[in-house]
Protein backbone atom coordinates (compact mmCIF):
# COMPACT_ATOMS: atom_id res chain seq x y z
CA UNK A 1 0.00 0.00 0.00
CA UNK A 2 1.09 3.21 -0.52
CA UNK A 3 2.32 5.46 2.53
CA UNK A 4 1.36 8.52 1.23
CA UNK A 5 -2.14 7.70 1.44
CA UNK A 6 -4.13 8.73 3.89
CA UNK A 7 -5.80 6.07 5.95
CA UNK A 8 -9.43 4.95 6.65
CA UNK A 9 -10.55 2.41 9.04
CA UNK A 10 -13.88 0.51 9.76
CA UNK A 11 -15.36 -2.26 11.42
CA UNK A 12 -18.24 -3.95 11.93
CA UNK A 13 -19.55 -6.45 14.55
CA UNK A 14 -19.53 -10.55 13.95
CA UNK A 15 -23.77 -10.71 14.68
CA UNK A 16 -26.45 -11.91 11.77
CA UNK A 17 -25.78 -11.84 8.12
CA UNK A 18 -25.00 -8.80 6.03
CA UNK A 19 -28.30 -7.13 4.06
CA UNK A 20 -28.77 -4.43 1.99
CA UNK A 21 -28.25 -2.08 4.29
CA UNK A 22 -24.90 -3.17 4.95
CA UNK A 23 -24.00 -3.05 1.63
CA UNK A 24 -25.47 0.40 0.44
CA UNK A 25 -24.68 1.87 4.06
CA UNK A 26 -21.52 0.88 3.83
CA UNK A 27 -19.73 -1.52 2.01
CA UNK A 28 -20.19 -0.38 -1.59
CA UNK A 29 -18.43 3.17 0.05
CA UNK A 30 -15.63 0.74 1.39
CA UNK A 31 -15.00 -0.79 -2.12
CA UNK A 32 -14.82 2.13 -3.52
CA UNK A 33 -12.34 3.68 -0.45
CA UNK A 34 -9.75 1.44 -0.93
CA UNK A 35 -8.72 2.44 -4.21
CA UNK A 36 -7.93 6.03 -2.95
CA UNK A 37 -6.92 5.38 0.59
CA UNK A 38 -5.33 2.96 2.93
CA UNK A 39 -8.13 1.21 4.35
CA UNK A 40 -8.26 -1.23 7.70
CA UNK A 41 -11.42 -2.86 7.90
CA UNK A 42 -12.01 -5.30 10.54
CA UNK A 43 -14.43 -7.74 12.21
CA UNK A 44 -15.19 -6.25 15.94
CA UNK A 45 -15.00 -9.65 17.62
CA UNK A 46 -13.85 -7.55 20.78
CA UNK A 47 -17.07 -5.66 21.03
CA UNK A 48 -19.33 -8.51 20.14
CA UNK A 49 -18.31 -9.95 24.04
CA UNK A 50 -19.95 -6.48 25.63
CA UNK A 51 -23.34 -8.37 25.41
CA UNK A 52 -22.22 -11.58 26.34
CA UNK A 53 -23.32 -13.45 23.13
CA UNK A 54 -22.84 -17.04 22.89
CA UNK A 55 -19.25 -17.41 21.23
CA UNK A 56 -19.16 -21.25 19.96
CA UNK A 57 -19.99 -20.05 16.31
CA UNK A 58 -17.62 -16.84 16.57
CA UNK A 59 -15.01 -18.22 14.22
CA UNK A 60 -17.57 -19.32 11.88
CA UNK A 61 -19.17 -15.75 11.93
CA UNK A 62 -15.95 -14.50 11.70
CA UNK A 63 -15.16 -16.56 8.44
CA UNK A 64 -18.87 -15.74 6.90
CA UNK A 65 -18.32 -12.47 7.24
CA UNK A 66 -15.05 -12.00 5.71
CA UNK A 67 -16.36 -14.14 2.73
CA UNK A 68 -19.65 -11.53 2.35
CA UNK A 69 -17.07 -8.51 2.81
CA UNK A 70 -15.28 -9.46 -0.24
CA UNK A 71 -18.32 -11.13 -2.14
CA UNK A 72 -19.52 -7.61 -2.04
CA UNK A 73 -16.28 -6.14 -3.17
CA UNK A 74 -13.85 -5.98 -0.95
CA UNK A 75 -10.19 -7.06 -1.85
CA UNK A 76 -7.49 -8.14 0.14
CA UNK A 77 -4.66 -7.21 -1.95
CA UNK A 78 -6.07 -3.67 -2.36
CA UNK A 79 -7.12 -3.07 1.68
CA UNK A 80 -6.14 -4.68 5.26
CA UNK A 81 -8.94 -7.10 6.52
CA UNK A 82 -8.66 -8.51 10.28
CA UNK A 83 -10.10 -9.64 13.08
CA UNK A 84 -9.81 -7.02 16.10
CA UNK A 85 -8.27 -10.15 18.41
CA UNK A 86 -5.69 -10.72 16.19
CA UNK A 87 -4.21 -7.49 17.22
CA UNK A 88 -2.99 -7.30 20.86
CA UNK A 89 -1.87 -3.89 20.51
CA UNK A 90 -5.12 -2.86 20.25
CA UNK A 91 -6.28 -3.81 24.18
CA UNK A 92 -3.11 -1.96 25.32
CA UNK A 93 -3.56 1.17 24.03
CA UNK A 94 -7.21 0.66 25.42
CA UNK A 95 -5.61 0.58 28.83
CA UNK A 96 -4.08 3.87 28.24
CA UNK A 97 -7.21 5.33 27.03
CA UNK A 98 -9.01 4.32 29.84
CA UNK A 99 -7.38 6.41 31.90
CA UNK A 100 -8.21 9.54 29.50
CA UNK A 101 -11.75 8.50 29.71
CA UNK A 102 -14.27 9.61 32.12
CA UNK A 103 -17.05 8.05 34.26
CA UNK A 104 -19.45 10.35 33.31
CA UNK A 105 -18.63 10.87 29.61
CA UNK A 106 -19.17 7.52 29.02
CA UNK A 107 -22.51 6.54 30.98
CA UNK A 108 -23.55 9.42 28.69
CA UNK A 109 -23.59 7.71 25.24
CA UNK A 110 -26.47 7.03 23.78
CA UNK A 111 -25.22 3.35 22.54
CA UNK A 112 -24.36 2.70 26.38
CA UNK A 113 -28.00 4.21 28.04
CA UNK A 114 -29.74 2.06 25.23
CA UNK A 115 -27.84 -1.27 25.79
CA UNK A 116 -27.72 -0.66 29.43
CA UNK A 117 -31.67 -0.33 29.42
CA UNK A 118 -31.98 -4.02 26.84
CA UNK A 119 -29.55 -5.88 29.19
CA UNK A 120 -30.12 -4.11 32.78
CA UNK A 121 -28.57 -7.56 34.24
CA UNK A 122 -25.31 -7.58 32.98
CA UNK A 123 -24.51 -3.60 32.53
CA UNK A 124 -20.66 -4.81 32.68
CA UNK A 125 -17.60 -2.55 32.11
CA UNK A 126 -16.77 -3.49 28.40
CA UNK A 127 -20.22 -1.49 27.68
CA UNK A 128 -19.27 1.34 29.44
CA UNK A 129 -16.34 1.33 28.25
CA UNK A 130 -17.36 0.42 24.53
CA UNK A 131 -16.45 3.63 23.09
CA UNK A 132 -13.07 3.14 24.43
CA UNK A 133 -12.22 0.32 22.64
CA UNK A 134 -13.48 1.76 19.84
CA UNK A 135 -11.01 4.51 19.79
CA UNK A 136 -7.75 2.28 20.62
CA UNK A 137 -8.96 0.28 17.56
CA UNK A 138 -9.63 4.11 15.37
CA UNK A 139 -6.11 5.63 16.88
CA UNK A 140 -4.04 1.99 17.02
CA UNK A 141 -3.67 3.13 12.92
CA UNK A 142 -3.19 6.50 13.68
CA UNK A 143 -6.05 6.95 11.03
CA UNK A 144 -7.66 10.37 9.37
CA UNK A 145 -11.05 9.18 8.34
CA UNK A 146 -13.95 6.87 10.14
CA UNK A 147 -16.67 6.43 7.62
CA UNK A 148 -19.56 6.11 9.84
CA UNK A 149 -23.34 6.84 10.08
CA UNK A 150 -25.20 9.04 12.41
CA UNK A 151 -25.71 6.84 15.20
CA UNK A 152 -21.95 6.19 15.61
CA UNK A 153 -20.88 9.98 15.03
CA UNK A 154 -21.10 10.82 18.67
CA UNK A 155 -18.16 7.72 19.22
CA UNK A 156 -16.36 9.57 17.24
CA UNK A 157 -16.51 12.65 18.81
CA UNK A 158 -15.45 11.03 21.69
CA UNK A 159 -12.43 9.36 19.69
CA UNK A 160 -11.11 12.59 18.43
CA UNK A 161 -11.42 13.91 22.54
CA UNK A 162 -9.25 11.18 23.76
CA UNK A 163 -6.52 11.68 20.87
CA UNK A 164 -6.54 15.41 21.95
CA UNK A 165 -6.18 14.85 25.39
CA UNK A 166 -3.62 12.24 25.29
CA UNK A 167 -1.64 14.93 22.75
CA UNK A 168 -1.91 17.41 24.73
CA UNK A 169 -1.07 15.69 27.90
CA UNK A 170 1.82 13.34 26.40
CA UNK A 171 2.84 14.85 23.08
CA UNK A 172 1.36 14.64 19.58
CA UNK A 173 0.95 11.32 18.69
CA UNK A 174 -2.57 10.69 17.20
CA UNK A 175 -3.77 12.30 14.20
CA UNK A 176 -7.07 13.72 15.27
CA UNK A 177 -9.62 11.49 13.03
CA UNK A 178 -12.46 12.54 11.40
CA UNK A 179 -15.80 11.10 10.77
CA UNK A 180 -15.85 10.83 7.28
CA UNK A 181 -19.21 9.98 4.08
CA UNK A 182 -19.18 9.96 0.24
CA UNK A 183 -22.01 11.70 0.55
CA UNK A 184 -23.97 14.53 2.73
CA UNK A 185 -26.54 12.07 2.52
CA UNK A 186 -26.34 8.29 3.19
CA UNK A 187 -28.78 5.86 1.82
CA UNK A 188 -31.40 4.61 4.20
CA UNK A 189 -32.73 1.22 3.45
CA UNK A 190 -35.64 0.52 5.00
CA UNK A 191 -37.32 -2.67 6.40
CA UNK A 192 -39.48 -3.82 3.81
CA UNK A 193 -42.72 -2.55 6.72
CA UNK A 194 -41.39 0.34 6.53
CA UNK A 195 -40.93 -0.07 10.46
CA UNK A 196 -37.00 1.58 10.58
CA UNK A 197 -33.81 0.54 9.00
CA UNK A 198 -33.06 -3.48 7.81
CA UNK A 199 -31.67 -5.44 10.83
CA UNK A 200 -28.98 -7.90 10.51
CA UNK A 201 -30.43 -9.72 13.13
CA UNK A 202 -34.31 -8.63 13.57
CA UNK A 203 -36.95 -8.43 11.40
CA UNK A 204 -35.75 -11.12 9.02
CA UNK A 205 -38.48 -11.72 6.33
CA UNK A 206 -38.55 -7.53 6.13
CA UNK A 207 -34.79 -7.66 5.34
CA UNK A 208 -33.24 -8.62 2.29
CA UNK A 209 -29.68 -10.17 3.13
CA UNK A 210 -26.77 -10.77 0.92
CA UNK A 211 -27.13 -14.81 0.68
CA UNK A 212 -30.65 -14.71 0.57
CA UNK A 213 -31.71 -17.48 -2.39
CA UNK A 214 -33.12 -16.19 -5.71
CA UNK A 215 -36.84 -17.89 -4.35
CA UNK A 216 -36.44 -15.82 -0.78
CA UNK A 217 -36.03 -12.29 -2.15
CA UNK A 218 -38.72 -12.70 -4.45
CA UNK A 219 -41.05 -13.90 -1.63
CA UNK A 220 -39.74 -11.03 0.83
CA UNK A 221 -40.64 -8.29 -1.69
CA UNK A 222 -43.94 -9.52 -2.70
CA UNK A 223 -44.60 -9.50 1.11
CA UNK A 224 -43.68 -5.61 1.37
CA UNK A 225 -46.30 -3.80 2.82
CA UNK A 226 -47.53 -1.79 0.39
CA UNK A 227 -51.33 -0.24 0.31
CA UNK A 228 -53.82 0.95 -2.41
CA UNK A 229 -52.03 3.37 -4.10
CA UNK A 230 -52.25 7.46 -4.17
CA UNK A 231 -55.81 9.10 -5.00
CA UNK A 232 -54.46 12.56 -5.58
CA UNK A 233 -51.81 13.39 -8.43
CA UNK A 234 -48.14 13.63 -7.47
CA UNK A 235 -49.12 12.77 -3.57
CA UNK A 236 -46.22 12.30 -1.00
CA UNK A 237 -45.20 8.86 -0.90
CA UNK A 238 -45.72 7.09 2.88
CA UNK A 239 -42.13 5.91 4.24
CA UNK A 240 -43.16 2.13 3.24
CA UNK A 241 -43.71 2.94 -0.21
CA UNK A 242 -40.41 5.33 -0.87
CA UNK A 243 -38.55 2.81 0.99
CA UNK A 244 -39.68 0.32 -2.34
CA UNK A 245 -38.75 3.39 -4.67
CA UNK A 246 -35.10 3.80 -3.03
CA UNK A 247 -34.04 0.14 -3.52
CA UNK A 248 -35.52 0.71 -7.15
CA UNK A 249 -33.77 3.60 -7.64
CA UNK A 250 -30.04 0.95 -6.54
CA UNK A 251 -30.95 -1.99 -8.24
CA UNK A 252 -33.12 -0.92 -11.54
CA UNK A 253 -32.60 1.17 -14.55
CA UNK A 254 -33.50 4.88 -14.58
CA UNK A 255 -35.85 3.56 -17.16
CA UNK A 256 -37.99 1.88 -14.85
CA UNK A 257 -37.64 3.59 -11.96
CA UNK A 258 -38.97 7.09 -14.02
CA UNK A 259 -41.67 4.59 -15.32
CA UNK A 260 -43.19 3.52 -11.78
CA UNK A 261 -42.92 7.05 -10.54
CA UNK A 262 -44.71 8.11 -13.41
CA UNK A 263 -47.61 6.02 -12.32
CA UNK A 264 -47.28 6.83 -8.98
CA UNK A 265 -47.99 10.62 -9.61
CA UNK A 266 -50.50 9.55 -12.11
CA UNK A 267 -52.01 7.38 -10.04
CA UNK A 268 -51.64 4.44 -12.01
CA UNK A 269 -49.34 2.47 -10.07
CA UNK A 270 -49.50 -1.24 -9.66
CA UNK A 271 -47.31 -2.38 -6.91
CA UNK A 272 -47.69 -5.96 -7.73
CA UNK A 273 -45.78 -5.27 -11.06
CA UNK A 274 -43.39 -2.87 -9.81
CA UNK A 275 -42.76 -5.70 -6.92
CA UNK A 276 -42.25 -8.13 -9.34
CA UNK A 277 -39.64 -5.70 -11.04
CA UNK A 278 -37.73 -4.99 -8.17
CA UNK A 279 -37.34 -8.57 -7.12
CA UNK A 280 -35.76 -9.47 -10.82
CA UNK A 281 -33.37 -6.46 -10.13
CA UNK A 282 -32.61 -7.77 -6.71
CA UNK A 283 -31.98 -10.71 -7.92
CA UNK A 284 -29.79 -10.00 -10.71
CA UNK A 285 -27.97 -7.59 -8.29
CA UNK A 286 -27.50 -9.73 -5.23
CA UNK A 287 -26.64 -13.29 -7.15
CA UNK A 288 -23.19 -12.30 -8.36
CA UNK A 289 -22.24 -11.20 -4.19
CA UNK A 290 -24.07 -14.28 -3.16
CA UNK A 291 -22.03 -16.64 -5.10
CA UNK A 292 -18.75 -15.15 -4.99
CA UNK A 293 -18.82 -15.74 -1.14
CA UNK A 294 -20.55 -18.97 -1.15
CA UNK A 295 -17.12 -19.83 -3.39
CA UNK A 296 -14.71 -18.38 -0.28
CA UNK A 297 -17.22 -19.74 2.33
CA UNK A 298 -16.32 -22.94 1.08
CA UNK A 299 -12.84 -22.46 1.45
CA UNK A 300 -11.91 -22.01 5.15
CA UNK A 301 -8.45 -22.21 4.38
CA UNK A 302 -8.10 -19.41 2.42
CA UNK A 303 -10.50 -17.24 4.41
CA UNK A 304 -7.48 -18.08 7.29
CA UNK A 305 -5.04 -16.94 5.13
CA UNK A 306 -6.68 -13.36 4.09
CA UNK A 307 -7.07 -13.09 8.25
CA UNK A 308 -3.35 -14.23 8.68
CA UNK A 309 -1.93 -11.77 5.95
CA UNK A 310 -4.21 -8.73 7.28
CA UNK A 311 -3.38 -9.39 10.77
CA UNK A 312 0.53 -8.96 9.86
CA UNK A 313 -0.10 -6.36 7.94
CA UNK A 314 -2.52 -4.46 10.61
CA UNK A 315 -0.05 -5.64 13.60
CA UNK A 316 2.89 -3.95 11.60
CA UNK A 317 0.68 -0.48 12.08
CA UNK A 318 0.05 -1.21 15.63
CA UNK A 319 3.28 -2.46 16.58
CA UNK A 320 4.61 1.34 14.95
CA UNK A 321 2.20 3.61 17.22
CA UNK A 322 3.07 1.44 20.51
CA UNK A 323 6.32 2.10 19.80
CA UNK A 324 5.54 6.24 19.79
CA UNK A 325 2.60 5.73 22.50
CA UNK A 326 4.92 3.86 25.08
CA UNK A 327 7.70 6.87 24.63
CA UNK A 328 5.45 9.51 24.97
CA UNK A 329 4.19 8.18 28.32
CA UNK A 330 7.67 7.55 29.29
CA UNK A 331 7.83 3.62 29.53
CA UNK A 332 11.03 1.88 28.21
CA UNK A 333 10.03 0.79 24.88
CA UNK A 334 12.54 -2.00 22.56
Amino acid sequence: MEKNKEIVLSGIRPTGFLHLGNYFGALKNWARMQYEYECYFFIADWHSLTTHADTSELSLITRRLVAELIGGGLDPEKCTIYAQSDIPEIPELYLYLNMLAYKGELEKTVTFKEKARRQPDNINAGLLTYPVLQAADILIHRCHYVPVGKDQEQHIEMTRNFAERFNHRYGDVFPVPKAFSYGKDLVKILSLDGSGKMSKSEQQMNTVYLNDDDELIRKKIMKARTDQGPTEPNSTKPEYIQGLFTLLGLVSSQEVLTKFENDFNLCQIRYGDMKKQLADDLIRFIAPIRNKAAVLQNDPAEIDRILTMGAEKARKSAESTLVEVRKALGFRHL
